[in-house]
């Protein structure tokens, strides 16, 4: 399964918006559907993961929740059955029963709380959650192609709220002319049919409205991304440094032209990344003639932003991925000279691809260090 994974990202386009968008959406949907039964073996936190991986297209690119069987055929376009880790059935889910069972101060039920306008997401509020307490909250962003529900299938957070306590979200962005999800992130990643859409500020408004309804730790916002969601979490980082805590991205990049980017003040970055990922090229690349900087340079460049001295040291090696035994990833950290509440590390996975096969711990790792850089 993983060498048809690698077989079909070596074949890179190099034509126009559409025939990258095509590569990417097809890629992604046997990426997903080749190593579906290993996320959802050994994802993070266990579950189906890839019941929703699968519907990451197949032959029509289906960009919502469905089962694997319909997404060969282009999948459903509502949520599917999701099993005990999809975003139907079960409280392990996005949202699920967790959300309706919540309490707050007093044992007041806080039930489902949904914000986004047009674009409706739904926030998990854990059992612990009490308005009295400010709460952490992690924002989710998928890849391109996919939406909130599959990209949680396969990092698997809802059960780590509830356990950790913080609120979660993980919101659709919205659909270009090649029927795809996409977020509006950067020059590069993945924009390919000009659309006009703010993601920037539809994000920026989802976490105004949850901090409306719920109590938000101003000093804990943070997001998440994988691929097109990695670009867009470096856009929210560069544009609401205010806002957002600490982001962490998974074969995403920043912005190439790093005057582009102008954080108003330090953002804590993270960056995952497979050295073999052949769709978001670890030592960077381009699509349609817009460049995208690699994982070295993006971390480089963010500890700059971040004040932080050019020098490097390492860090623990990690165990990220299922596909090597034992602790394989190689840690690099930026924390020398740094401004207060600076810093930036990467996580690098030797031979890794696109869609690792993640580790039983692989999200627990990204919540532990997020939550390690609340704003000052």
């Amino acid at each position: 399964m993983l060498r048809r994974m690698q077989r079909l990202e070596s074949d890179r386009p190099s034509g126009t918006g559409r025939s990258v968008a095509l590569w990417l959406a097809s890629s992604l949907a046997l990426s997903l559907s080749a190593c579906g039964d290993d996320t959802a073996a050994t994802g993070s936190g266990g579950g189906a993961a890839s019941t929703a991986s699968a519907a990451e297209g197949g032959a029509g690119g289906a960009t919502t929740a469905s089962t694997g069987a319909d997404a060969g055929q282009g999948g459903d376009s509502g949520p599917g059955a999701g099993g005990d880790g999809g975003n139907g059935e079960g409280g392990a889910g996005m949202g699920g029963d967790a959300a309706e069972s919540s309490t707050g101060a007093g044992g007041a039920p806080v039930g489902p709380v949904i914000v986004g306008g047009d674009r409706p997401v739904e926030v998990l509020v854990p059992e612990s959650y009490d308005h009295d307490t400010p709460t952490p909250l992690i924002i989710l962003l998928h890849g391109y192609t996919a939406s909130g529900a599959i990209q949680e299938s396969y990092f698997r957070f809802s059960p780590l709220a509830e356990e950790l306590g913080f609120l979660f979200a993980a919101p659709d962005g919205t659909i270009d002319d090649g029927g795809e999800g996409f977020w509006n992130a950067t020059e590069a990643c993945c924009n390919f049919y000009g659309s006009d859409v703010d993601d920037s500020a539809y994000l920026q408004g989802l976490i105004d409205e949850i901090a409306g309804e719920l109590t938000v730790d101003p000093k804990r916002v943070y997001f998440v991304g994988h691929s097109n969601g990695g670009f867009m979490s470096y856009r929210m980082a560069c544009e609401h440094a205010d806002t957002v805590a600490a982001i962490a991205s998974l074969a995403g990049a920043t912005y190439a032209d790093a005057s582009d980017c102008s954080p108003s003040e330090p953002v804590p970055t993270l960056q995952i990344h497979g050295t073999s990922d052949a769709t978001i090229l670890y030592e960077g690349g381009e699509f349609v003639g817009n460049a995208y900087p690699g994982a070295e340079e993006s971390v480089a460049t963010w500890a700059g932003y971040n004040g932080c001295d050019p020098s490097t040291i390492d860090g623990e090696a990690r165990d990220l991925s299922n596909a090597t035994a034992g602790d394989e990833t190689e840690v690099t950290i930026y924390d020398e000279g740094c401004d207060p509440h600076g810093g930036a590390e990467l996580w690098t996975i030797p031979g890794e691809i696109h869609i690792p096969a993640l580790s039983p711990t692989f999200t627990r790792q990204i919540v532990e260090w997020l939550l390690a850089h609340p704003k000052p």
